[in-house]
């Protein structure tokens, strides 16, 4: 087909009186502001579902008679004006962090991510990963976080699912018309698109900068595809998660080394930077290249200060999932940025190797990241455990529960996925304040002050929405097939808006076990078709297009719907997203979720029916470790891990028969002489009232705020203070640090005494030798707790201990105590670590030694005098 010759833009107009719906249209603020959608959806509600809820695209295509119909409506413009009203409310009222932090002019944080779900027109997500990176950015403009995000605007961003006759899936990559989207270009002084360069082999890559505002805060997104490029690099953002591992570079490095030179180029100077996952990573070298480059320190001292600033979340329980890279495409890609900031290749390799001297080894991208961090974290207790286990190897030197990669358990934004109903039936019970603070424990409190019987018939109306939308669904998808007329006419009558309905939605990854569902097919079938006692389950999900086995697992699901006595009961619904997502949320009673321990990072599908009156019923694994309770939803199993995956399946798929059989199905269906099954709303209102609250985004951001975000933001005030003098004198103290620490030892050390009595505190005295070091550069520490088997100290505390002399030239005498609090078998070991007081990273855990008999070690005689006089 011809090129185009010129380009020009057709925009959309509207009348003076209907300029505030443009205004809204470009804030996300809408798509979480019920009020703001029906303003849309009332203009047309045929148009708005055509256009996949994007009003900006609906207001350059609904006719030029409906918009001077509705201007003269009073009713719809009372209804503009409030939308609106709320809009400035939002964005000027104070927040959160005002009250605890004080007011920021300019955004402080830099959040990184690959993708973000922020609503169904704005196809730049996959997954669980965008749809908490666009949570997060919706609760901290509610929070009034100084926060700005960035990532990479995909021309045809995650591919839109289908399903062939056999149902195998299959995959179209339609373009994003970003003219016609909730975002605007960023532009220069006259006018041209503002432009950001990415050093490539042998060129330079430009990319646009585009902006999509959410409330409060500024997404800014990284575009290839502009004139400026050649036609290979304008390809580097087309697809999310597509293309080699040469794509899948190129892509990282638009993301970490162009979106921090795009937020300078805007002039925005963020301190704190968050990367959510690895793909990030190389933002850390861009910004110890450009403190090189203005502040002329030196790349250790540069290092310091991006460690400072830097905080990294980790989403991945197994290492086949990191982004990996060979030393030599490594090398083609990033030697033109090392060269010109003058930091040799094997250092930088280092930062992502597990053994730093390898040449060999890969680079892992979150192992960079972890390195050039000074806060890490897993998204959930049962994540966080086991990133420490994955990463030990790095600090072998301590114990595992104190390798430095901690947890903020995920959540969801309410307000996004909580149906118009419910919220007004929130707003009449618990009070207005609710819609602002929905972090707020006591609010949900009132919970328990609904009626039942309001409480579901809401339910109940959104089953309906959800059953209706579900047939029109697959009546699409059987059409598109070219199914038979008498299953189209089947298709018609499938679901029962009264029968106990399940929802399973996620990505087909394997470890998801979709299937699990399958193992006992007969038995499934007479849980499903029960004439007194129906229950049925909509199943929807997308596999990755280059994992067979994924599409495979579709397929088996496709073929058992097809059965003549279950496909009424059992449905898929094809190309999952935010919109799929959203009826079946707000429609199900039973989320189901059972992947396969411990290989869910989190989940937070399951959260999104807290508040919209759904139970959870799920493996112990993720979010549900902490959800779990008997009164707040079901587990299979008692949180058991397998070493034999089928044996697993056989038991888990048991289990999950039984519950639904003997607990979950005729306690829905114990109903009372008023037709309501209060049982079933009295475990629904302990869900709703004890776990919204905790495991929202609102509570996530706040925890990340004030555990990670405004400590990195001290260290980086810190150390940048006085032209960068600390990190200076810092790194000048590392240096001679490691000069001397070979010559550290603990020497000798000794109790008061080898039995005590609960409640007493129990002396320990170390002698320890530190050469030409002061006792003010280490921490000596006493590390106690009960013993195992092996005579291993375990459950440990740790106490401090005080330096009391120097008897003579590099020997110390350090005593502590250790609290005795309850009877039993209990040991100790001493330990010393390196410690200065701007220290925010974990060099002291690499330094870490601890007290070893079996190495003969200078002044141990002397020692032995000393611990005698003392005891």
């Amino acid at each position: 087909m011809p090129k185009s010759f010129e380009i020009f833009r057709v925009k959309a107009t509207l009348p003076e009186e209907l300029s505030k719906l443009s205004e809204i249209a470009y804030n996300l603020y809408w798509s979480w502001n019920h009020e703001a959608i029906d303003l849309y959806r009332r203009l047309d509600r045929d148009l708005w579902d055509d256009c996949e809820h994007n009003p900006v695209r609906m207001l350059g295509m609904v006719k030029q008679d409906v918009l001077a119909q509705v201007a003269g409506d009073e009713g719809f413009m009372a209804q503009m004006r409030r939308v609106y009203q709320d809009l400035q409310e939002h964005l000027t009222r104070k927040t959160w962090f005002e009250i605890n932090y004080g007011k920021f002019d300019t955004p402080k944080i830099g959040y990184f991510s690959m993708e973000y779900g922020l609503t169904e027109c704005l196809h730049i997500y996959s997954g669980g990963l965008g749809i908490l990176a666009g949570d997060h950015l919706k609760s901290a403009s509610e929070l009034g976080i100084p926060l700005v995000g960035v990532g990479l605007l995909y021309q045809q961003g995650y591919f839109r699912q289908y399903l062939n006759a056999d149902g195998w899936q299959q995959e179209t990559y339609p373009d994003n018309d970003f003219y016609n989207l909730p975002l605007t270009p960023e532009l220069d002084d006259d006018g041209s698109p503002l432009l950001v360069g990415v050093p490539f082999p042998g060129r330079t890559v430009y990319c646009r900068i585009w902006r999509i505002q959410v409330g409060r805060i500024p997404l800014y997104l990284l575009d290839t595809n502009t004139p400026e490029n050649q036609y290979r690099d304008r390809k580097i953002t087309y697809q999310l998660y597509g293309g080699d591992d040469e794509t899948r570079i190129q892509q990282e490095l638009v993301l970490g080394v162009g979106g921090m030179r795009a937020l300078r180029e805007l002039d925005i100077h963020v301190h704190v930077c968050h990367m959510n996952e690895g793909h990030a990573a190389f933002l850390g070298f861009e910004r110890m290249r450009h403190r090189k480059e203005v502040d002329r320190l030196t790349t250790e001292a540069a290092y310091e200060v991006v460690k400072a600033g830097t905080v990294f979340t980790t989403h991945t329980p197994v290492p086949a999932g990191i982004d990996i890279f060979k030393p030599a495409l490594v090398e083609k890609y990033i030697n033109r940025m090392l060269d010109g900031a003058k930091i040799d290749f094997s250092d930088f390799m280092s930062l992502g190797r597990k053994n730093p001297k390898s040449q060999d080894e890969p680079l892992n991208m979150a192992l960079m990241a972890l390195r050039t961090t000074s806060f890490a974290n897993g998204v959930s207790k049962l994540h966080g455990e086991v990133s420490r286990k994955m990463w030990q190897s790095i600090w072998p030197n301590i114990p595992l529960h104190e390798v430095p990669i901690g947890h903020v358990t995920n959540g969801v934004h309410t307000h996004s996925w909580i149906s118009k109903e419910m919220s007004e039936l929130f707003t009449r019970y618990l009070g207005p304040n609710w819609i602002k603070n929905p972090h707020d424990t006591g609010i949900w409190k009132s919970v328990e002050r609904i009626p039942d019987v309001e409480l579901w018939r809401i339910h109940e109306r959104r089953r309906e929405r959800l059953v209706a939308f579900t047939r029109r669904q697959l009546i699409d998808q059987l059409k598109r097939r070219g199914a038979s007329a008498r299953e189209i006419d089947s298709a018609y009558e499938s679901l029962n808006p009264e029968a106990l309905t399940i929802g399973f939605a996620r990505r087909f990854a394997t470890y998801k076990r979709a299937t699990l569902l399958l193992k006992d097919p007969a038995r499934l079938k007479s849980i499903l078709t029960n004439p007194e006692r129906p229950v049925q389950i909509i199943i929807a999900g997308k596999a990755h297009p280059r994992d067979n086995e994924g599409k495979e697992l579709i397929r088996q699901l496709i073929h058992f719907a097809r059965q003549e006595n279950v496909r009424k009961h059992f449905v898929f619904i094809e190309n999952y997203d935010m919109n799929v997502a959203r009826y079946l949320v707000e429609g199900v009673d039973i989320w189901l979720n059972n992947p396969r321990r411990p290989m869910e990072a989190s989940g937070t599908s399951g959260m999104k029916v807290l508040a919209n009156g759904g139970l959870n019923f799920s493996i112990l694994d993720g979010w549900w470790v902490e959800g779990y309770s008997i009164d707040t939803g079901w587990a299979i199993g008692a949180g058991e891990e397998y070493d034999d995956p089928s044996y697993q399946d056989e038991v888990e798929s048991k289990s999950l028969y039984h519950v639904l059989e003997s607990d979950i199905v005729p306690l829905f269906y114990d109903i009372g002489s008023d037709s309501i099954p209060r049982r079933w709303i009295s475990k629904v209102k302990t869900s709703m009232a004890t776990l919204s609250q905790v495991f929202g985004a609102n509570r996530m951001v706040k925890e990340y705020t004030d555990r990670f975000y405004m400590p990195a933001y001290t260290n980086w005030k810190n150390l940048s203070a006085n032209k960068y003098e600390r990190a200076r004198k810092l790194m000048e103290w590392k240096e001679y640090i490691q000069g001397q620490w070979p010559m550290v030892h603990i020497i000798k050390s000794k109790m008061a005494k080898k039995e005590t009595e609960v409640g007493t505190a129990l002396k320990v005295t170390a002698v320890v030798y530190l050469g030409s070091l002061k006792d003010e550069d280490v921490k000596v520490q006493i590390y106690s707790g009960h013993l195992d088997s092996d005579y291993n100290v375990i459950d440990s505390s740790v106490a401090d201990m005080k330096s009391v002399d120097n008897p003579q030239e590099g020997l110390y005498i350090f005593e502590g105590y250790i609290p005795c609090d309850e009877s039993g078998l209990f040991g100790y070991s001493v330990r010393v670590m390196p410690h200065h007081p701007d220290m925010t990273d974990h060099f002291d855990l690499e330094m870490t030694r601890w007290i070893d008999e079996s190495v003969k070690k200078p002044f141990a005689k002397e020692a032995e005098a000393i611990l005698n006089a003392v005891y």
